[in-house]
């Protein structure tokens, strides 16, 4: 039975709109504040990773949102915010993967949504309403 709003196509679009343009603006931010790329290096050079792995941010946070909210490699976009997600946490936020806030939410709740969602993007695809549909 097909119900008046049940809409996989929809789904998809509301899916990957909401993470691409939340995830957008962490990158927006990085592109007016450069200095935000310091910070990041930093954190590689703390785990002895080459420091120009920080540039990747712009991959991640950038160019795959575009590519999610378009419906561009939609796919791809979502395993790249995935795994822009998985080296944020374990630079940043491994010291509070097991702690929750003063109200009783995890700590890691923004990052734990962006690392789902792209993870969601990449098993879904983009649905009929894109650019390239996948």
């Amino acid at each position: 039975m097909n119900l008046p709003f049940q809409n996989d196509a929809l789904g998809k679009l509301t899916l990957r709109l909401t993470v691409g343009v939340l995830i957008l603006l962490h990158g927006v931010h990085k592109i007016f504040n450069p200095g935000s790329l310091d910070y990041i290096s930093t954190l590689l050079a703390n785990v002895n990773l080459p420091q120009v792995l920080a540039y990747g941010v712009y991959l991640g946070e950038v160019i795959a949102p575009l590519m999610i909210i378009l419906g561009i490699f939609s796919r791809i976009g979502g395993l790249l915010v995935f795994g822009n997600t998985v080296f944020a946490i374990g630079l940043a936020h491994r010291s509070e993967l097991f702690t929750f806030t003063d109200h009783g939410g995890y700590a890691l709740e923004l990052q734990t949504f962006f690392l789902l969602t792209g993870l969601a993007v990449f098993f879904l695809g983009s649905g009929r309403f894109a650019i390239k549909s996948d």
